[in-house]
């Protein structure tokens, strides 16, 4: 969005001109001059000139015209009633949108209704249902920078970087001690929106997150840290420094501007909608402060080719990620936990133990597996719901639902009576009961309330004495006039004579014109129809007042008491969080052990020694196919490095993928796809896998796959595992077979990470051989006449063949340009040799007749010219020769062998 969407120049000159509710329209636009207003008029929210038009286009809304003194100017609206879905479209297009409501009542005033922004709808800081998009966490993040070296060369560079999500209250803070790092944490957590401090730029964040501008002044140090205190207590004792103290103090300070505030509370019917003047979010009592090395670190790159998440469109069935493989979660709090627990991956052995011991034992239990699994479908959001009821946002539905879920915690506790495991045994009896929030809500609000909290039938019978004393003089009143109709037409005679209400007139007795004659003479006129009359009488003029009194000052007591009860909820806020986490974490076990049981999933074991895997699965590819070929994957201290090779479609990226995939399950606290497994904890998983442009970023895919392998020889330990997939391609056949060379010897010699390399380039498995931490892994195919069979199957040793043109085939080319293939292809290698053309010729090592010698050459010549051949080779430098030279210099030495 571009600057303010205020009034006109020429409106702004004739400012003293404007109505009075122009005037304050055009205030707001100006305090608030990075949103959209809406603007309460009534039933509607309406947006003027600019806004105006903006507001017709996105929303698909009439754009009518206002005039007054200052001219005619446009005027859109949209109503209040279904409003949320408006305000969606608006942020879909990149806006935020602040929402001005009417906070005084029209008949309380003689002028203008005060209004003020009572919140303030960002990507990052949705709270409505309607606009949450999913159960995912929605967070907004803040990133600041204490020192900039290249200012200061003596001073550190450090980092602050916080995440919140206002609709659960979820708050995380932490020091990523570089660049690189900090694009770690981002991917971590995926904010839909942040904001930065003054010294950092908004290139830190993706291009799918908005980065919001925000008052400078919330990122100075002594105000965020007065902000923090304010919540949390002394921010010295809570966060690891002055970056860190000013991430979150200046978080805490959006998320009060995205509250609103200003003015007087507001209220809505539908949702009561009331914000304190201070903006203060009582429900974020918690911060959890972090190190990035508490967890394995998976980073964009990473989540994206791997598809933890979300399946890139190019690939196989959509939606088929490892969280959709995993999710056997019941309530929408344990989708978040698993989204969590896959994010940040364990590396204590302790704890990952810790899960693995809750997992077995609900694997092993199908009987309380499924029992839990069945009473947590009946649990509701309540961290969403907290915070709603927190925020004097929540209605007697929400309470009722809280209320549900609570009635569920005994019987989970039932449940769990017999759990053996410390891990179970700790949730079960941490799962309070809240017995006393439970029996304030179920004997206050009724079982199925009216949405709107304002106008009655939300509180039972029987909880106060004086709403059920106005209540029943409510109820006598009706009965009443219910007996009104049939004594006055005895009284009367006039059989047709009717009783009624209306809301404009009240009660009301009706007769018909042809007997009108018959009316007596207390009978007083109220409104006249077409075709009759309507009456009162004193004594039903009484009585309406009487029911209208008892009505209203119920309707008010009811909504004095709901209130209460809501505010004696929101006092246990934290109470209530605290079942929620302990929730969350028991459903992701369920869901754990669930997937184990159908899946046939095994638990891991850790040791310091590698990674052995036997009969390996990829965990989403084998739930997508009619049947999958488990693979081992092995590597430990002295055999690290494997160079794989084999045909296009033969199943390499798959393996390497599985290979990462169970040592994230394994460390997130799932077993894992595999007959046995024996993992050493992973510091991180690096991925340079797949080709991609960076168009908007104008990188090519070479740039951007050395992009991210720099990133790999720069970060990577002996603790992590590296996948590489095809690195230098993008390039030439030389420069790429150059590149890949000097990174296997790079990975080997000095980061001596646990790397699975697949290649093209098939001279890579000679160095493998050279190498002592390398070695060769293939995947083989089946060729008969008529097409070539994957195997899928992996085994030691360099793949023979590259079957480009059966894969061509495969995948539907047409037969002309198969044919061709096959012609340039037959034409090479009569040019240069079977060997130089076709990678399917391995020679034997011992070469034709015994030793290699030839019927007519005697052994010594042969070792004459087997040692000429030998310098010849020894004297090449690979990467500096080109194909052409290479496939010359073959034919040469292979016609000094004849």
């Amino acid at each position: 969005m571009d600057g303010a969407l205020g009034p006109p120049e020429k409106m702004a000159e004739q400012a003293d001109e404007l109505t009075p509710m122009m005037r304050q329209y055009f205030e707001l636009t100006g305090r608030y001059d990075d949103a959209l207003v809406l603007f309460q008029v009534g039933d509607f929210y309406e947006t003027f000139c600019e806004a105006a038009e903006v507001t017709s286009r996105i929303c698909e809304v009439t754009l009518t015209k206002r005039e007054d003194s200052t001219g005619r100017y446009p005027m859109a609206g949209v109503p209040i009633d279904n409003a949320e879905s408006y305000i969606e479209s608006l942020l879909e297009a990149g806006y935020r949108v602040a929402v001005a409501d009417q906070v005084q009542e029209p008949a309380e005033t003689t002028g203008v209704v005060d209004r003020a922004v009572t919140r303030v709808v960002t990507p990052g800081t949705l709270t409505e249902d309607e606009l949450l998009a999913s159960a995912d966490n929605n967070f907004v993040a803040c990133l600041t920078r204490s020192a900039d070296p290249d200012d200061d060369p003596a001073t550190t560079e450090e980092y602050g970087f916080a995440v919140l999500d206002v609709s659960t209250g979820d708050f995380y803070a932490t020091a990523p001690p570089s660049p690189a790092a900090v694009t770690d944490e981002v991917g971590r957590f995926d904010p839909a929106e942040a904001i930065v401090g003054p010294e950092v730029g908004s290139d830190a964040f993706p291009a799918d997150c908005m980065v919001s501008p925000f008052d400078r002044t919330a990122f100075d140090v002594d105000a965020a840290a007065e902000k923090v205190r304010e919540y949390f207590g002394d921010p010295d004792s809570l966060l690891a420094g002055e970056a860190e103290v000013r991430a979150c103090g200046a978080l805490l300070a959006y998320a009060e501007y995205a509250r609103g505030g200003a003015g007087e509370p507001a209220t809505d019917d539908s949702a009561d909608t009331t914000a304190p003047a201070d903006g203060h979010l009582d429900y974020l009592n918690h911060l959890t402060r972090y190190d990035p090395r508490e967890y394995m670190v998976l980073d964009p790159t990473a989540l994206a080719s791997l598809e933890l998440f979300e399946r890139r469109a190019v690939r196989g069935v959509e939606g088929a990620t490892l969280a959709d493989v995993l999710d056997e979660t019941a309530c929408a709090m344990g989708r978040r936990r698993l989204t969590d627990w896959l994010r940040r991956p364990l590396v204590d052995e302790e704890r990952i133990a810790g899960r693995h011991d809750a997992v077995g034992e609900l694997s092993r239990d199908p009987a309380t597996r499924e029992q839990l699994h069945e009473l947590l479908r009946d649990v509701y959001d309540v961290e969403r719901l907290i915070a709603r009821v927190s925020r004097g946002r929540a209605n007697a539905r929400d309470l009722r639902s809280l209320n549900d879920t609570l009635d569920v915690v005994p019987e989970l506790k039932a449940t769990l009576a017999d759990a053996d495991c410390d891990r179970l045994v700790g949730l079960r009896d941490g799962l309070d009961e809240l017995e006393d929030v439970r029996d304030l809500v179920g004997r206050a609000i009724r079982p199925e309330p009216p949405i709107e909290v304002t106008e009655g039938g939300v509180i039972r019978e029987d909880y106060d004495d004086r709403l059920d004393e106005l209540r029943e003089t409510e109820r006598s009143g009706k009965r009443w006039i219910d007996e009104l109709e049939a004594q006055e037409r005895e009284r009367t005679g006039i059989d047709s004579l009717k009783v009624g209400h209306n809301q404009v007139h009240g009660y009301y007795i009706e007769v018909t014109n042809p007997n009108l004659d018959a009316v007596p003479e207390d009978y007083q006129r109220r409104q006249t129809l077409k075709n009759s009359e309507r009456f009162y009488t004193p004594e039903l003029k009484e009585r309406e007042d009487e029911i209208f009194r008892a009505e209203q000052r119920a309707d008010d007591l009811e909504y004095e008491l709901f209130r209460e009860v809501r505010e004696a909820v929101a006092a246990e806020t934290e109470r209530v969080q605290r079942l929620a986490d302990r929730v969350a974490a028991l459903d992701v076990f369920v869901a754990f052990a669930t997937a184990a049981a159908q899946y046939d999933y095994s638990r891991p074991t850790f040791s310091e020694t590698g990674i052995d895997i036997e009969a390996g699965r990829h965990p989403v590819v084998e739930r997508t196919q009619d049947s999958f070929v488990p693979n081992d994957a092995s590597f430990d201290r002295d055999e690290y490095l494997a160079v794989v090779t084999g045909p296009n479609m033969s199943g390499k990226s798959t393996y390497m993928r599985q290979v990462a995939l169970i040592c994230i399950m394994a460390q997130a606290g799932s077993f894992v796809p595999a007959a046995a497994t024996d993992l050493r904890i992973l510091d991180r998983v690096f991925t340079r896998v797949g080709a991609s442009d960076d168009i908007a970023g104008g990188q090519s895919t070479f740039m951007v796959e050395m992009t991210e392998l720099a990133d790999i020889l720069r970060e990577a330990s002996e603790d992590s595992l590296v996948l590489l997939d095809e690195v230098g391609r993008g390039t030439s056949t030389a420069d790429g077979l150059a590149i890949a060379r000097a990174v296997t010897e790079y990975v080997h010699d000095e980061l001596r990470a646990t790397t699975l390399f697949a290649t093209h380039h098939h001279e890579l498995t000679e160095t493998a051989r050279e190498l002592d931490g390398a070695f060769n892994l293939h995947f083989s195919a089946t060729e008969t006449d008529d097409e070539v069979r994957f195997n899928h199957e992996v085994g030691r040793g360099p793949a023979t063949a590259s079957y480009g043109v059966e894969v061509a085939r495969a995948a539907g080319v047409p037969t002309s340009v198969l044919d061709r293939s096959r012609e340039l292809l037959a034409r090479t290698t009569d040019e240069y040799g079977a060997e130089a053309a076709d990678e399917r010729a391995v020679p034997d090592p011992g070469g034709p007749g015994e030793h290699g010698a030839t019927p007519d050459r005697s052994p010594d010549d042969d070792d004459d010219v087997r040692a000429a051949v030998a310098d010849r080779l020894r004297a090449i430098t690979v990467a500096d020769t080109t194909p052409m030279e290479a496939l010359r210099l073959l034919d040469e030495l292979k016609r000094e062998l004849e």
